[in-house]
């Protein structure tokens, strides 16, 4: 299909060919399609069962059958232990990772600028909608026109957590084979999610449904920006979700291991937070458990997207809407000996990306090597405007009407000055610079990285190529780091 063509099938009028930089901005599309930003928090890339996952997710499998799903959607890293602060900013700014670094202290300056992604769609006519949680350093109601409830990064602890050799009470350091385990996932006594007797995940399904039913009245086009804290810890839902996961049928991971050798240089050691949701070392136990758990938060925030679509299916304005899911980042429930988002495997650097909309293919998987953040300009361009030269992610736009089958050459990946990943084709290395240790991997063969091949001599001319592109990279991303 022809760009022109595509382009307008999508809704967008021949005003929105100011594309990618290349032609001015002449003139307004005729009619700008809604956007629907559907947001999960911890989400791994393969956690929906139309990608064979044993997580149970028949409305997420409506989105990937009826559209495109990206199969190697990446976050960039972290600056801090909160993977999320910097995925969020990085999504809502347009900036590579250690640029968007730059900004987490002086975002008010990009807000009083207008260069906020919300910003932008109500700059371009929309009207900007918020629900769940935001977890950046500028408050949502500065920056979107309603608002509803503001979600913090994780909610008050449902239980007083500090470091110690001590086990905590219930939530971390669970559960122990034999023992009796005190913690549920279903009992509101926990607090956590469980909020005057409504979980977060239903509140935001309550806040959207209300929503759309009023933007059907509305003929301004709406952007909203749905975010939840599913499936984040604590990993909470009622119990008919938890019941559908009998732990006796729960597959423990290939890349299982009891103890991450390099974990507390890397920093995913005992004081990481994350890393003390179960005990060390890990068991099967625990790691069946906490996959459960983590399988039922899944189903129910599901149950809620459902709700969602079904409610845009109402309004009569689905057909000229476009919808994004994904997740800010992946997770490891128990793969390779971790439990956080603090590493540079495929289970935590990635996550779903599923992309509906007007003349957009029904089922098809892209393999191409995108980030997240690119959603934020895709969105720019289906709004008609013109992508500003700071924003540094690009369109998926080309790829997914074809007209492109390349995007980054390579793919970066870092998390504090502990961990630095590059990924070229099918190959993909992980460098520790305080161990020192080079970790290499062929996704294509070995997708569970559970094989490095870094010590084999035969691999050394691979490995020198990818670690000379990824000082190049290091330039491009801000980065600073002597490798």
């Amino acid at each position: 299909m022809q760009r022109r063509q595509f382009i307008k099938q999508a809704g967008m009028g021949l005003g929105a060919l100011c594309l990618s930089n290349i032609l001015p901005c002449s003139g307004k599309p005729k009619s700008r399609p809604n956007i629907l930003f559907l947001f999960a928090d911890d989400q791994c890339h393969e956690a929906l069962s139309a990608f064979g996952s044993e997580a149970q997710t028949p409305n997420l499998d409506r989105l990937a059958k009826r559209g495109v799903s990206f199969t190697n959607a990446y976050n960039q890293g972290a600056w801090n232990g909160a993977v999320c602060i910097a995925s969020r900013t990085m999504l809502n700014t347009g900036r590579y990772l250690w640029h968007a670094e730059g900004l987490d202290q002086s975002l008010s300056r990009e807000k009083e600028a207008g260069r906020i992604w919300s910003q932008y769609l109500q700059q371009s006519g929309y009207h900007t909608y918020f629900t769940g949680k935001w977890h950046i350093k500028i408050d949502p109601p500065e920056i979107f026109q309603t608002v509803k409830h503001v979600r913090p990064g994780m909610p008050k602890d449902h239980y007083d957590w500090t470091y110690s050799e001590n086990i905590p009470e219930p939530g971390y350091d669970r559960p122990v084979e034999g023992e009796k385990d005190l913690w549920s996932p279903s009992d509101p006594k926990w607090g956590g999610f469980w909020e005057g007797g409504k979980h977060w995940s239903e509140v935001l399904g309550n806040d959207s449904v209300e929503y759309l039913d009023k933007a059907s009245q509305e003929d301004k086009p709406f952007f909203m920006y749905l975010a939840f804290n599913a499936p984040h810890d604590p990993r909470q839902s009622p119990q008919e979700y938890v019941d559908r996961y009998p732990t006796d049928d729960i597959d423990i991971p290939e890349s299982f291991q009891p103890l991450y050798p390099y974990r507390d240089k890397i920093g995913c050691g005992y004081q990481l937070r994350d890393a003390r949701l179960a005990p060390f070392p890990r068991t099967k136990h625990a790691v069946k458990v906490h996959r459960q758990e983590y399988y039922a938060i899944i189903s129910h925030m599901d149950y809620q997207v459902g709700r969602i679509l079904d409610a845009l299916e109402k309004t009569g304005k689905a057909d000229n809407t476009w919808i994004f899911f994904t997740a800010d980042h992946g997770l490891a429930v128990g793969q390779h000996g971790l439990f956080g988002k603090q590493n540079m495997f495929e289970h935590s650097v990635k996550a779903p990306l599923i992309v509906n909309g007007p003349s957009v293919p029904r089922g098809k998987r892209i393999e191409t090597p995108v980030y997240i953040q690119d959603i934020m300009p895709t969105t720019l361009e289906l709004a008609g405007r013109r992508i500003p030269d700071h924003v540094q992610f690009k369109s998926l736009l080309p790829l997914i009407e074809g007209s492109h089958a390349e995007h980054y050459d390579a793919i970066y990946g870092a998390y504090l000055d502990v961990q630095r990943m590059i990924r070229m084709g099918d190959f993909k290395l992980i460098v520790y610079p305080n161990v020192p240790v080079t970790l290499l991997f062929n996704l294509k063969n070995d997708p569970d990285e559970v094989n490095n091949l870094a010590e084999q001599e035969k691999y050394a001319p691979i490995i020198a190529r990818l670690k000379a592109r990824l000082k190049a990279l290091q330039t491009e991303v801000g980065d600073s780091l002597e490798l």
